[in-house]
């Protein structure tokens, strides 16, 4: 057959597509994309229409569509049976893109927190920091639960236990980033926590929630130490000799402990209050 000069040879098909000729062999040998024609040289071409069907083949291996199904797909020109494999492919990328987004929320909490773990020890700053969404359980409702004699790692065991449940109810995600909410005052110790935390992805209607707002905050850093009521004291002492107008509760957590966990001199918390306008 004589060569029509509108066929497209393998290479000018495969730089039109952006894909490579051992791509296009490839289709070709799974019977997935075959070239319209061949010419008495022996080549095959490409007509410009099978563009789209590159396009189409393209879309379904990106949804990771396996190539026999794409072949049946396309063979079948079956409406109804497209729309259904196309359905379920985007309800498997849906899920994906969710895991993406929990696996993002995550990460991008632990490098911000451990950016923060290092800055100077006990020196208090200044930033803006964006809201955060909280699940914020009662200290007193904890309290009750535990024995008086319980420790502390009692206490945050009932709260993972607490926070995990609540999270699977709700179908929240959270980071486990643990903080504490302090009433404002001239220190920092049980009897100040209101709630203790942990972090979630985004706002959430259930009892639990409560936002710290975003706004420019007074913090510091307190490292090598699990106990921060020294660091506390300074951001006090900080407040009162600059005479900074606060607002709102204080907020204290954890930093490094949920990679950086069991040595104290790895131990780094943050302990923030906001700046009134």
């Amino acid at each position: 057959m004589e060569r029509n000069p509108n066929w497209l040879t393998s290479g000018r098909f495969a730089a039109l597509c952006g894909t490579t000729k051992e791509t296009l062999r490839h289709y070709k040998d799974l019977n997935l994309l075959v070239p319209a024609h061949q010419g008495e040289n022996g080549y095959f071409y490409y007509d410009l229409e099978q563009f789209y069907d590159f396009y189409a083949v393209s879309i379904f291996r990106q949804t990771g569509t396996p190539l026999e199904k794409i072949r049946l797909c396309l063979q079948g020109q079956d409406a109804a049976g497209t729309l259904d494999l196309l359905q379920a492919q985007r309800q498997k990328l849906e899920q994906e893109r969710l895991k993406l987004e929990e696996m993002d929320f995550t990460l991008s909490g632990m490098i911000h927190n451990l950016r923060l773990g290092v800055l100077p020890d006990m020196l208090p700053k200044t930033a803006w920091f964006k809201e955060e969404h909280l699940l914020a359980l009662p200290a007193e409702a904890l309290e009750r639960e535990l024995d008086a004699s319980a420790g502390e790692d009692a206490l945050l065991i009932a709260i993972l236990e607490q926070c995990g449940k609540i999270c699977q109810h709700y179908g929240l995600q959270t980071d486990y980033q643990l903080g504490a909410i302090h009433r404002p005052g001239t220190r920092a110790d049980l009897a100040t926590i209101t709630h203790l935390y942990t972090r979630i992805r985004e706002w959430a209607d259930f009892p639990y929630y409560q936002e710290k707002p975003a706004g420019n905050y007074l913090y510091l850093c307190c490292r090598g130490r699990w106990d921060i009521s020294e660091g506390y004291a300074a951001l006090w002492a900080h407040i009162r000799e600059h005479g900074l107008p606060v607002t709102g509760n204080f907020y204290a957590c954890d930093l490094a402990g949920f990679i950086l966990n069991g040595v104290e001199k790895n131990a780094a918390s943050m302990i923030s209050v906001r700046l009134e306008d």
